[in-house]
């Protein structure tokens, strides 16, 4: 699975030298940006997010139009208990993780299952299994064209 896009943070723009030359797919795309573990075995996919403080209702996972996996977060206030006291009570000293908003497209291995993939979160871990078709279909390219 790699990423659909990278920008380059300094020039705000795509990578496009260093992603063909390079494999840094995964590398951070700035401070903000939740860790992400991407694994597999025979069976399936596994993706990761993490994103400490995060519950399920901060996550949308879908397909988009192309066919690519969809990660977008945005934290709510779902798991303060009582968000207005803790607002009085309590103060940042230090803060270093803040996902306020966060996308990323993933582009899908040919042999992913699309029509059977799961997501989960468990204590800020968002977990993404994407199932592994048994059988490539097989695309050889060639169609008739009638002749008229």
């Amino acid at each position: 699975m790699l990423p659909a896009r990278r920008f380059n943070s300094q020039l705000g723009i795509t990578d496009f030298f260093n992603d063909f030359f390079e494999n840094r797919s995964l590398e951070k795309m700035g401070n903000m940006t939740p860790a992400m573990n991407v694994m597999e075995n025979d069976k399936e996919y596994i993706m990761e997010l993490a994103a400490p403080g995060a519950c399920k209702d901060d996550f949308k996972v879908h397909l988009n139009k192309d066919g690519n996996l969809v990660i977008e977060m945005e934290k709510t206030d779902c798991c303060c208990k009582d968000k207005e006291k803790d607002k009085k009570e309590c103060r940042y000293l230090r803060k270093e993780f803040s996902y306020s908003k966060f996308s990323q497209t993933l582009l899908l291995p040919d042999n992913a299952d699309k029509e059977n993939i799961e997501a989960h979160v468990n204590n800020g871990v968002l977990k993404v299994t994407i199932p592994k078709m048994e059988k490539v279909p097989a695309e050889d390219g060639k169609r008739e064209i009638e002749v008229k």
